[in-house]
């Protein structure tokens, strides 16, 4: 029995994501090694010229002023300005180089992810959308994405840099002032403990913060996919303040987690101000007892700034990468959910086939993961032969939909065996079983494409041609032609610009057009009006003359010229047999048409 699998839910608020997060992103950063050591190069550069500029600061005090003829003096200090250019223009060259290339990388790494978060989701099994909400999965693919871009395109470069800087002139304020920055450091060290107290406390909300944006973007992607039924039922008010309470939460948690950077930020550049401070007072009274001179403390006054600066910049990227390190958590771990379904590593060759398919469903039981405890299918054994049409009928709940899921092997069964042309569905390769397989909906899904490549979906190689003929085989071409632009024509996000049955119309002809030697129908025609069903029933008749079909449908005029009618109860078969046969007989199928026909009409003979 395959286990139902994990839901891939966001981690409670007090998950730890720490900066050890980002290392999930190597996979993606390792094709780029080369540019990351250029871009580091760069980085480099910049940062050495910047540590350079005290040092040019320094001899120009000491050195170009220091001449006692005027003509010498301004000699010297045009010699030393000019230094002092040349040190700009490199932290000038250096700095826009770096960030060319640290941006390359935060766009391509970024894209990189999302493309593959993207790829692996819509791999992932039915299962895996029982328990995982769309809009969550919508607010990793941008919102988490966009911030993992800033801290690779931005944050981390600026991090970096300032670390380099921030260390350079530490060292030089050491080498310089020993005693002085042995007293600083031992202050600064005090500062870590409370610092690294307030980053755990930014990372739990970093998290938090992440989530309740995801629940937000559910809730939004929910209602927008169901504006109809909103209206309709004048919820648009009560919609409205639960997406309100939902950003007030995701705004609440984000003013926490500012509020709680803001203090880190304050906590750690006043005590280290502070800590400098007291080392540059030192270096003020060091210049008066003539122990250094002037342009040493110049010098020292500029690392103290660079140094005061690169913690204050750190201690905002630190908070950056913390937010970061949350999202590439969420994000891997959509890319560590494992579908249970996959092809196998050696899959059979499905066997070819003219006429049909054959189907074979034999002691099938299946449960779904969501519904562990009701068989949706139980001792369940149907086989159809190559050509034959079948039609499942029965009440709501009966299981037609799952046999359906089954053959397409959107599920696996706990017991039993699904078989399709003599081989195991388990052990085809699954997009070769189902191109095999053509399906036509209940609810028809129309791209926010135009009605050309709506049709062409199924079999993106077909010429215009093709295309135009299996609308005309499903009575589609008149109202398609009838549109503004004909076959270009946009038909809007889900199809809003078409009517129910031409959505289903659309839809029919995708079906067609893929020519499958499998057709599963289910409720093909459930949207169509009486002229349009007879149009399509005719359509769909010669298409069922090559190949296999089973046919999903409620109302059962639709169904009685079928070579055989299977009804199904509760999971189970419960009569088999032709309309006529099944009339007789007066068990389910006989009442289900008493009740159906009483209300539409008299049933035929």
């Amino acid at each position: 029995m395959t286990p139902p699998p994990a839901p891939v839910r966001d981690a409670p608020a007090d998950s730890r994501a720490s900066p050890r997060s980002l290392s999930g992103l190597w996979p993606f950063v390792r094709p780029y090694r080369a540019r990351v050591a250029l871009a580091l190069l760069f980085l480099l550069g910049a940062a050495v010229a910047t540590l350079a500029l005290p040092l040019a600061l320094r001899t120009l005090i000491d050195q170009g002023l220091a001449a006692a003829h005027p003509g010498e003096r301004v000699m010297a200090l045009r010699t030393h300005f000019w230094a002092l250019f040349a040190v700009a223009g490199a932290l000038g060259v250096f700095a826009a180089l770096r960030f060319y290339s640290v941006t390359w990388l935060g766009e391509r790494i970024t894209a990189d992810v999302r493309n593959a978060v993207y790829a692996h989701v819509i791999r992932q099994s039915p299962a895996f959308f029982e328990t995982t909400r769309t809009g969550e999965v919508l607010s990793r693919l941008t919102t988490d994405t966009t911030l993992v871009q800033t801290v690779i395109g931005s944050s981390l470069s600026m991090g970096l840099r300032n670390a380099l800087m921030g260390l350079g002139a530490l060292v030089m304020l050491i080498v310089t002032n020993p005693y002085v920055m042995a007293q600083v450091l031992a202050i600064l060290a005090l500062v870590v403990v409370p610092a690294l107290v307030f980053g755990r406390r930014v990372r739990r909300l970093s998290r938090a913060s992440q989530d309740r944006v995801a629940d937000a973007s559910a809730i939004a992607g929910e209602v927008l996919n169901a504006i109809p039924v909103v209206q309709s039922h004048g919820q648009e008010a009560r919609e409205a303040a639960r997406f309100a309470r939902a950003t007030e939460a995701a705004f609440d948690t984000a003013r926490r987690r500012t509020r709680m950077r803001a203090l880190l930020i304050a906590f750690v550049i006043i005590a280290t101000a502070a800590a400098l401070l007291w080392g540059l007072y030192q270096g003020t009274q060091a210049v008066l007892a003539g122990r250094i001179s002037a342009g040493h403390l110049g010098q020292t006054v500029v690392y103290v700034i660079l140094l005061v600066s690169s913690v204050a910049v750190l201690s905002e990227v630190y908070g950056d990468v913390l937010r970061a390190a949350g999202a590439t958590e969420r994000l891997m771990e959509l890319l560590a959910a494992r579908s249970a379904i996959a092809s196998p590593a050696q899959p059979r060759p499905l066997p070819p086939v003219s006429g049909g398919s054959a189907v074979a469903l034999e002691g099938v039981e299946f449960r779904y993961p969501s519904r562990p405890d009701t068989a949706a299918l139980l001792d369940f054994t149907l086989h159809v032969r190559p050509g034959e049409t079948v039609a499942l009928v029965g009440p709501s709940g009966a299981g037609k939909s799952t046999v359906f899921q089954l053959l397409l092997r959107f599920y696996d069964v706990q017991r039993g065996r699904v078989l399709l042309d003599g081989v195991p569905v388990q052990a085809a390769d699954l997009h070769a079983l189902r191109q095999r397989i053509g399906l036509v909906p209940q609810d028809s899904v129309i791209f926010s494409t135009n009605a050309l490549e709506n049709i062409r979906y199924g079999r993106p190689d077909a010429s215009d041609d093709e295309v135009i003929a299996a609308a005309q085989a499903a009575f589609a071409d008149d109202f398609i032609r009838a549109l503004p632009q004909g076959y270009h024509t946009f038909l809007g996000e889900r199809g809003v610009r078409l009517s129910g049955g031409q959505r289903q119309r659309i839809s029919i002809a995708r079906a067609l057009l893929q020519n499958p030697p499998l057709l599963l129908l289910d409720e093909a025609t459930s949207a169509l009006d009486t002229h349009s069903e007879r149009m399509v029933q005719a359509a769909l008749e010669a298409a069922m003359r090559n190949r296999t079909t089973l046919v999903i449908a409620h109302r059962l005029s639709t169904v009685q010229r079928a070579d055989r009618i299977v009804v199904m109860d509760h999971g189970r078969i419960v009569e088999t047999g032709t309309h006529a046969e099944l009339l007789a007989r007066g068990g389910l199928y006989a009442r289900l048409a008493a009740m159906q026909f009483a209300t539409d009409g008299p049933a035929p003979a």
